[in-house]
Protein backbone atom coordinates (compact mmCIF):
# COMPACT_ATOMS: atom_id res chain seq x y z
CA UNK A 1 0.00 0.00 0.00
CA UNK A 2 3.03 2.51 0.92
CA UNK A 3 4.64 1.80 -2.33
CA UNK A 4 1.58 2.65 -4.43
CA UNK A 5 0.95 5.98 -2.51
CA UNK A 6 5.17 7.17 -3.24
CA UNK A 7 4.59 5.82 -7.05
CA UNK A 8 0.95 8.08 -7.41
CA UNK A 9 3.03 10.71 -5.36
CA UNK A 10 5.63 10.76 -7.60
CA UNK A 11 3.81 10.24 -10.86
CA UNK A 12 2.24 13.52 -9.57
CA UNK A 13 4.99 15.20 -8.63
CA UNK A 14 6.45 14.87 -12.36
CA UNK A 15 3.17 15.81 -14.44
CA UNK A 16 2.93 18.97 -12.19
CA UNK A 17 6.93 19.47 -12.83
CA UNK A 18 6.05 19.45 -16.88
CA UNK A 19 2.93 21.46 -16.90
CA UNK A 20 4.77 24.27 -14.87
CA UNK A 21 7.44 23.94 -17.24
CA UNK A 22 5.43 24.16 -20.48
CA UNK A 23 3.49 27.41 -18.89
CA UNK A 24 6.76 28.78 -18.76
CA UNK A 25 7.79 28.17 -22.55
CA UNK A 26 4.35 29.59 -23.46
CA UNK A 27 4.89 32.66 -21.82
CA UNK A 28 8.12 33.16 -23.35
CA UNK A 29 6.41 32.53 -27.33
CA UNK A 30 3.98 34.85 -26.71
CA UNK A 31 6.37 37.53 -25.43
CA UNK A 32 8.88 36.82 -28.35
CA UNK A 33 6.21 37.02 -30.94
CA UNK A 34 5.25 40.21 -29.63
CA UNK A 35 8.50 41.36 -30.52
CA UNK A 36 8.66 39.94 -33.49
CA UNK A 37 5.26 42.12 -34.64
CA UNK A 38 7.13 45.43 -33.35
CA UNK A 39 8.04 47.18 -36.40
CA UNK A 40 10.22 49.78 -36.78
CA UNK A 41 9.02 52.80 -39.23
CA UNK A 42 11.80 54.52 -40.71
CA UNK A 43 10.13 56.75 -42.92
CA UNK A 44 6.59 58.10 -44.15
CA UNK A 45 5.79 59.58 -47.49
CA UNK A 46 2.40 60.89 -48.98
CA UNK A 47 2.58 61.83 -52.37
CA UNK A 48 -0.07 63.44 -54.52
CA UNK A 49 -0.11 63.81 -57.87
CA UNK A 50 -2.51 64.88 -61.14
CA UNK A 51 -1.97 66.99 -64.81
CA UNK A 52 0.31 70.10 -63.81
CA UNK A 53 0.40 69.24 -60.08
CA UNK A 54 2.87 66.93 -57.88
CA UNK A 55 3.59 67.13 -54.35
CA UNK A 56 5.36 64.97 -51.99
CA UNK A 57 6.07 65.07 -48.21
CA UNK A 58 8.83 62.78 -46.45
CA UNK A 59 8.86 62.50 -42.64
CA UNK A 60 11.65 61.26 -41.52
CA UNK A 61 11.97 60.90 -37.42
CA UNK A 62 14.17 64.44 -37.83
CA UNK A 63 12.89 66.28 -40.79
CA UNK A 64 9.94 66.98 -43.00
CA UNK A 65 10.60 67.34 -46.59
CA UNK A 66 8.69 68.87 -48.85
CA UNK A 67 8.17 69.24 -52.34
CA UNK A 68 5.47 70.86 -54.73
CA UNK A 69 6.18 71.00 -58.12
CA UNK A 70 10.24 70.82 -58.12
CA UNK A 71 10.12 73.52 -55.00
CA UNK A 72 11.56 71.71 -52.16
CA UNK A 73 11.47 72.77 -48.20
CA UNK A 74 12.53 71.18 -45.12
CA UNK A 75 11.72 71.67 -41.88
CA UNK A 76 12.42 69.79 -38.44
CA UNK A 77 10.51 67.00 -36.89
CA UNK A 78 9.81 67.15 -33.29
CA UNK A 79 10.10 63.76 -31.46
CA UNK A 80 6.24 64.31 -30.17
CA UNK A 81 5.33 64.67 -33.79
CA UNK A 82 7.54 61.45 -35.09
CA UNK A 83 6.25 58.95 -32.00
CA UNK A 84 2.40 59.80 -33.07
CA UNK A 85 2.83 59.68 -36.73
CA UNK A 86 5.02 56.60 -36.15
CA UNK A 87 2.65 54.79 -33.81
CA UNK A 88 -0.33 55.11 -35.86
CA UNK A 89 1.27 53.68 -39.00
CA UNK A 90 2.42 51.20 -36.76
CA UNK A 91 -1.12 50.16 -35.96
CA UNK A 92 -1.51 49.34 -39.73
CA UNK A 93 -0.88 46.08 -41.65
CA UNK A 94 1.60 47.03 -43.38
CA UNK A 95 1.45 43.96 -45.50
CA UNK A 96 -1.89 44.90 -46.76
CA UNK A 97 -1.95 48.19 -47.14
CA UNK A 98 -1.31 47.70 -51.22
CA UNK A 99 -5.02 45.87 -51.13
CA UNK A 100 -6.97 48.77 -49.35
CA UNK A 101 -9.81 50.01 -51.68
CA UNK A 102 -10.54 53.79 -52.30
CA UNK A 103 -13.85 54.74 -51.71
CA UNK A 104 -13.73 57.52 -54.22
CA UNK A 105 -12.86 57.63 -58.50
CA UNK A 106 -12.18 61.05 -59.09
CA UNK A 107 -8.47 60.84 -59.62
CA UNK A 108 -10.03 58.98 -62.66
CA UNK A 109 -10.96 62.08 -64.34
CA UNK A 110 -8.27 64.89 -62.70
CA UNK A 111 -11.11 65.34 -60.37
CA UNK A 112 -8.91 64.53 -57.11
CA UNK A 113 -4.98 64.35 -56.86
CA UNK A 114 -3.79 60.86 -56.60
CA UNK A 115 -2.45 60.16 -53.17
CA UNK A 116 -0.45 56.78 -52.00
CA UNK A 117 1.59 56.29 -48.88
CA UNK A 118 4.54 54.97 -48.50
CA UNK A 119 6.00 53.27 -45.79
CA UNK A 120 9.33 52.25 -44.96
CA UNK A 121 9.77 49.57 -41.80
CA UNK A 122 12.65 47.46 -40.51
CA UNK A 123 14.00 48.14 -44.68
CA UNK A 124 10.75 46.89 -46.15
CA UNK A 125 8.90 49.47 -48.18
CA UNK A 126 4.62 49.65 -48.47
CA UNK A 127 2.62 51.61 -50.91
CA UNK A 128 -0.66 52.20 -50.43
CA UNK A 129 -3.18 51.50 -53.28
CA UNK A 130 -3.92 55.21 -54.68
CA UNK A 131 -6.81 56.95 -53.39
CA UNK A 132 -8.34 60.53 -54.33
CA UNK A 133 -6.05 63.13 -52.08
CA UNK A 134 -8.86 64.08 -48.77
CA UNK A 135 -10.77 60.73 -49.29
CA UNK A 136 -8.17 58.11 -48.08
CA UNK A 137 -9.76 54.49 -47.39
CA UNK A 138 -11.07 54.01 -43.36
CA UNK A 139 -8.14 52.33 -42.20
CA UNK A 140 -5.60 54.82 -43.49
CA UNK A 141 -7.41 57.63 -42.33
CA UNK A 142 -6.32 58.77 -39.08
CA UNK A 143 -2.48 58.66 -40.72
CA UNK A 144 -3.33 60.62 -43.74
CA UNK A 145 -5.39 63.31 -41.36
CA UNK A 146 -2.17 63.60 -39.10
CA UNK A 147 0.32 63.96 -42.21
CA UNK A 148 -1.99 66.50 -43.70
CA UNK A 149 -2.18 68.77 -40.40
CA UNK A 150 -0.79 72.25 -41.31
CA UNK A 151 2.91 73.19 -40.12
CA UNK A 152 3.72 76.03 -38.40
CA UNK A 153 7.48 75.95 -38.48
CA UNK A 154 9.85 77.69 -40.23
CA UNK A 155 11.84 75.91 -43.47
CA UNK A 156 15.47 74.96 -43.03
CA UNK A 157 17.30 76.98 -45.42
Amino acid sequence: MKIQFIIINIIAILSTIGCVNQNKNNINSKNLTKSEKQQKIEKIELTERTRGNNRSIVYTPTLISATLNGDSTQTTMSLSEWENISRQAEALNLSKISDLQSPTTGRYTDRALAATIIITSNGVTYTSATFDAGIPPKELEALYNTLQKPRQKKPLK
